[in-house]
């Protein structure tokens, strides 16, 4: 029997031209100009402001038919790129990919939602772009309302709907999708976690039903929970594929999750959009320690640096942290302020005795005048927290996902009343 998904040696290259500034809006004329040169421009290292950035390697796997397999990795690992090859949005450079049956993809929940529709008219829009047929969205209609929870606002432009209204109503409608491949690509980075939950319940109602599913996730508890098996890409290469507990140990156990620093030096490579990109991230000790040296009684510094490429805008940075496991620890919201354009700061406070002893992974969040999320960047650095010598050892390692420092009072009770 063929396999459902059998991707035979396959390479991505993408051309990055390091020496022109990004612009937001640009004449055909210029494109055109692009589009000459680019025909006899040849590659130049580095130092010359134009190389080639190979996101996929050789990458090869089959996946049998009903398979749940989970895809992992690091920022820039390769893992994006993979699922939009396989669903045909973009193409190898070298290789291919062969899938049997009808290919489902949910790579970007809200895709082809308009701002000026209705919640109504804009799922008969986005069921139209993921592939359903008119007769199947409306068979599907009020499945699609009720797990949204927006009857109430169906007759209203999206536009003033919340960014977890929007959300819930794209999930709502991409989780409909009926394919005998289904691809998906990191839905549960947003939402509340009912929200989340909710997306995880309808994820595994897909996986018993024999539909074969590659989910690409930075959440490992999700991995291990939906999935059997599991593939780990590092470098646009297969380092590890196998059981699912297997790869996610090895994922864990490997180092290369720990990484407290990261710099990009040009806007044209770091992680972000058109509005903001994010030049450097860094969790450091307070006391100016070595990072690889934190204990459970360190003060840390979370710092992020950003490109702003708007004009002043009102922003709120969010700070999400998360076990390596996948595990939400906290969610820190800094006021709104007004930001710049141009290159801007931000900087979180961990206080010392907060963090129990484990690895942490960072993710950041910006939210535009109080409404609008407009970058969301996860696993963009981690750090391991050490235990200190405790003058009580029996408990071994201490249960929980924070270990406060709290206030105690121990004192006597005799005088308390006794009863007669």
């Amino acid at each position: 029997m063929q396999p459902a998904i059998r991707v035979e040696n396959v390479s991505k290259c993408f051309y990055v031209d390091l020496a022109k500034p990004r612009a937001r809006y640009r004449t055909l004329r210029e494109d055109l100009n692009d589009l000459a040169a680019s025909l006899f421009a040849r590659r130049k290292d580095e130092n010359g402001a134009s190389t080639d950035f190979w996101a996929l390697k050789d990458v090869s796997f089959e996946v049998p038919h009903g398979e749940v397999v989970g895809v992992i990795g690091r920022n820039g690992a390769g893992k994006s790129t993979l699922l939009k090859i396989m669903s045909r949005i973009t193409r190898p450079t070298r290789g291919r990919v062969l899938l049997e049956g009808r290919v489902g993809s949910l790579l970007e929940v809200g895709t082809g939602f308009h701002p000026e529709l209705t919640g109504r008219e804009n799922i008969f829009l986005n069921g139209a772009i993921l592939g359903m047929s008119r007769r199947e969205i409306l068979d599907k209609f009020d499945a699609i309302v009720d797990f949204a929870g927006t009857e109430r606002f169906l007759d209203t432009p999206v536009k003033h709907y919340s960014s977890g209204m929007s959300m819930r109503l794209a999930f709502a409608v991409a989780g409909q999708l009926e394919p005998e491949v289904l691809l998906i690509d990191e839905v549960l980075a947003v939402g509340d976690g009912d929200f989340q939950k909710k997306c995880l319940g309808r994820m595994g109602d897909l996986a018993t039903t024999g539909r074969t599913i590659m989910f690409v996730s930075h959440n490992l508890t999700a991995v291990r929970t939906l999935c059997r098996t599991a593939i780990w890409l590092e470098r646009g290469e297969v380092k590890m594929q196998g059981p699912v507990n297997d790869v996610v140990n090895g994922y864990i156990e490997s180092g290369e999750t720990l990484t407290s620093e990261r710099v990009w030096e040009s806007a044209e490579t770091a992680p972000g959009n058109e509005l903001l990109r994010l030049r450097r991230v860094c969790v450091s000790p307070r006391d100016g320690s070595d990072p690889k040296s934190i204990s459970v009684e360190t003060p840390l510094d979370v710092e992020f640096e950003l490109w702003n490429q708007m004009p002043e805008s009102v922003l709120n940075l969010d700070l999400v942290l998360y076990s390596l496991e996948g595990t939400c620890i906290f969610n820190s919201i800094a006021p709104p302020a007004s930001v710049p354009s141009g290159l801007f700061r931000g900087r979180c406070h961990i206080p010392a005795n907060l963090l129990n002893d484990g690895a942490y992974s960072i993710r950041l969040l910006a939210v535009k005048d109080r409404a609008s999320v407009i970058l969301d960047l996860q696993d963009l650095a981690a750090f391991e927290v050490h235990d200190v010598e405790r003058p009580i050892l029996w408990f071994g390692k201490l249960i929980g996902a924070v270990r406060p420092k709290l206030d105690w009072t121990i004192d006597s009770a005799n005088s308390a009343a006794r009863p007669a």
